[in-house]
C-alpha cells in the first residue's frame, strides 16, 4: 500500500491509482481518424469506447507540436508551466548573450516537476514507454521507475531505465523509427509491462509518423488503428484504467491538385521586405516544429515566431503579415503568452499562425523536402487543437461547461472516473 492516498502537483491534486492506470497519447490524432477505422469496421474496442465510453472533446495546447504537448499531459499544466514551449527556440541569453538556436530536449529547459515522478516518489510504480528518445529525458525526469523509447529500446538497462532485456521481453525486433512499427512497439511493451504486473501507472507516447502519411479513412491510417485496438483492447481486458488523447491533430497542407506542398517562406519573405537577412542585423525565424525527425514533415508546420532586431517594433511587419493569404493570426509576444500560456522568455517579438491548408517555412534553402515521398500534411496551428479524450469507465461527476484540456487527461482517470469494472462498462466487448 502507498503511504499516501494522494499528492500535489503544479497546483492540482491528483488521486494516486487504485488500480492500474494506463494513459495513452496517440501523436497525431484527431477524431475523423477514430470515426473513420470504426466506420470501416477494423477498431471494434475503439468502437465500443466511442458509442459506450466516456468520448470527450479537448484542446491541445498551443504550438501544436509534440514536446509542449506531451510536457503539459505529464505535468498537467500548460507550457507557461513547464517551459517547453517548442522542440526548438532561440536562447537569447545564449553563448554569453550572442544567442543560439536550440533544441529543447534537454530536461535543463524543464521548469516543472511531473506528476510521474511525483506518483513514483509517492509509491507507485510508474513506467513510461515513448516512441522517439527525443522525448525520453524530458517525460523520465526525476523519475524513479521505469521509463525508455521504443526507438533505443535494446539500449534499454536496469541502472538507466529500470528494465532491461527488452526486446526479448517484448518478443519484437528493434522497430525503424520512421515506422508504424515503433508505435506498436510501445504499445507491445506497455501490455507486457501489464501482463507481468510491472507498472501501477503507465504512460504510453506514440510516434505520427503514419498521420503525416496517411489521411483518415485510408488504408494505411486503418490499418494502424487496427493495430492500436488490438492492444487498447487487452490493456482494457487486464483491467486498466484507460484514458487516451492526442498531443494534436493533423491536416493536408498541399495542393489537392498537384499534391506539392502549400509553403509560406517567411525568413525568404521578411529578408525581402526589410532588404537584410539575419547575419545583416534582419529578422530570425524559428520553427518550433524542428527536432532530430525531419523527414516527414520537413521541418514545415503552421506555426512560427519571429525574432525583431534591436529598434524594429513590429507594428509594420505585424500589419504587412497580417495582410497575407493563408496566414491565420500574428501576435506580438504579449498576445501570443497570454492568450496560449506560454512563456515569455523563450518566445520571439512575433508568433505568426497559418490556415488549415498551409505551412510556415524559414527559408527555401533551408529545407529538405527529398524525404517527402508523399503530399505534406502537418500540423502546429489552431486548427490541429481539437483532439480526442477517451476513457473506459464513466465519469463520476460533469464536465458540461468545462473547457477541456489534453492536459486533463490525468486528473480525470485518476479522480473523475467511476470505479465500476470496465467489463460491466463495455459489456459488448467480452460478449
Amino acid at each position: 500500500m502507498n503511504p499516501l492516498s494522494s499528492i500535489a502537483v503544479n497546483g492540482r491534486s491528483y488521486d494516486l491509482p487504485r488500480q492500474p492506470t494506463v494513459i495513452v497519447c496517440i501523436d497525431g490524432c484527431e477524431y475523423d481518424y477514430l470515426y473513420r477505422a470504426a466506420a470501416a469496421g477494423v477498431t471494434p474496442f475503439l468502437s465500443k469506447l466511442l458509442e459506450n465510453g466516456t468520448a470527450l472533446h479537448a484542446q491541445c495546447v498551443m504550438p501544436s507540436f509534440t514536446n509542449p504537448n506531451n510536457l503539459s499531459i505529464v505535468c498537467g499544466a500548460p507550457p507557461a508551466v513547464h517551459g517547453i514551449c517548442g522542440n526548438y527556440f532561440y536562447d537569447r541569453d545564449a553563448d554569453e548573450g550572442r544567442g543560439r538556436e536550440v533544441l529543447m530536449n534537454d530536461p535543463r529547459y524543464l521548469r516543472a516537476g511531473t506528476l510521474l515522478a511525483a506518483a513514483a516518489e509517492a509509491g507507485s510504480r510508474v513506467a513510461v514507454v515513448t516512441a522517439k528518445d527525443k522525448l525520453r529525458a524530458l517525460l523520465g525526469h526525476g523519475l524513479r521507475g521505469i521509463c525508455l523509447s521504443a526507438e533505443k529500446a535494446d539500449e534499454a538497462t536496469v541502472e538507466a531505465n529500470g528494465i532491461d532485456r527488452v526486446l526479448e521481453r517484448v518478443g519484437m525486433p528493434l522497430p525503424e523509427v520512421y515506422s508504424a512499427d515503433l508505435s506498436e512497439f510501445v504499445f507491445a511493451t506497455g501490455v507486457w509491462l501489464l501482463e507481468n504486473d510491472r507498472a501501477d501507472l503507465m504512460y504510453l507516447s506514440t510516434t505520427d509518423y503514419v498521420q503525416h502519411k496517411f489521411a483518415p479513412g485510408t488504408d494505411g491510417a486503418n490499418a494502424f488503428y487496427a493495430m492500436m485496438d488490438r492492444y487498447l483492447s487487452r490493456l482494457h481486458e487486464l483491467g486498466a484504467v484507460l484514458g487516451v488523447t492526442a498531443d494534436h491533430g493533423m491536416n493536408a497542407k498541399h495542393d489537392p491538385k498537384t499534391g506539392e506542398p502549400n509553403i509560406i517562406y517567411l525568413q525568404d519573405l521578411l529578408d525581402d521586405w526589410l532588404e537584410c537577412g539575419v547575419n545583416d542585423g534582419g529578422v530570425r525565424v524559428i520553427l518550433p516544429i524542428t527536432d532530430p525527425y525531419v523527414r516527414h514533415h520537413g521541418a514545415l508546420g503552421s506555426y512560427a515566431t519571429v525574432y525583431l532586431p534591436a529598434g524594429n517594433d513590429g507594428v509594420a511587419l505585424r500589419e504587412r503579415l497580417a495582410r497575407l493569404p493563408h496566414i491565420e493570426a500574428v501576435l506580438t509576444r504579449r498576445e501570443a503568452c497570454m492568450r496560449f500560456e506560454l512563456p515569455p522568455d523563450r518566445v520571439g517579438d512575433l508568433v505568426v499562425i497559418s490556415d488549415k491548408s498551409f505551412v510556415l517555412g524559414s527559408s527555401a534553402a533551408a529545407h529538405d523536402l527529398s524525404g517527402l515521398t508523399v503530399p505534406l500534411r502537418s500540423h502546429g496551428g489552431l486548427s490541429e487543437q481539437t483532439v480526442p479524450l477517451l476513457f473506459n469507465r464513466p465519469l463520476a461527476r460533469t464536465v458540461e461547461g468545462r473547457t477541456l484540456r489534453n492536459f486533463d487527461v490525468f486528473h480525470i482517470a485518476l479522480n473523475e472516473l467511476q470505479e465500476q469494472p470496465a467489463v460491466a462498462y463495455l459489456p459488448e466487448q467480452h460478449a
